[in-house]
């Protein structure tokens, strides 16, 4: 069995990083990383894995990064993950909205909650206190 969890540069993607290897930790299982675009070429992307694995105290958690199909959006990638036999879970990270911004989420998170195969977790990034 797998979490799969989906990546992307921006605070919303990284933020969902943590919940991701800590339920895999707690459901005993693996983690598939599946990148937007070219973002696993970028050098903070094992940087961003690593430190989240740690953060979520799940070192001993093994990752491994899927395939990319250029020929697939994000969203894409992602559902066609879900539908893997051994996938429990796909986390991934989204924006706060103010009460009438619910109305539309952002297109990748929508498509991955109608359309995957697997349960979802779509997770927030942390408030920040007021200064």
């Amino acid at each position: 069995m797998s979490v799969v969890l989906s990546y992307m540069p921006t605070t919303e993607g990284r933020g969902a990083l943590p919940f991701g290897f800590a339920e895999a930790r707690m459901r005993n299982t693996d983690v598939v990383v599946v990148a937007d675009g070219d973002s696993s070429s970028s050098t903070d992307f094992v940087v961003d894995l690593e430190t989240a694995r740690s953060t979520a105290g799940a070192d001993d958690v093994n990752y491994r990064v899927a395939e990319k199909d250029n020929g697939l959006s994000h969203a894409d990638a992602l559902i066609d993950a879900s539908y893997d036999d051994d996938v429990e879970l796909l986390v991934i990270g989204q924006r706060r909205r103010s009460p009438v911004g619910k109305l539309l989420t952002g297109s990748v998170v929508q498509r991955v909650l109608l359309d995957a195969q697997c349960p979802v977790v779509a997770v927030k990034p942390p408030v920040r206190a007021a200064v």
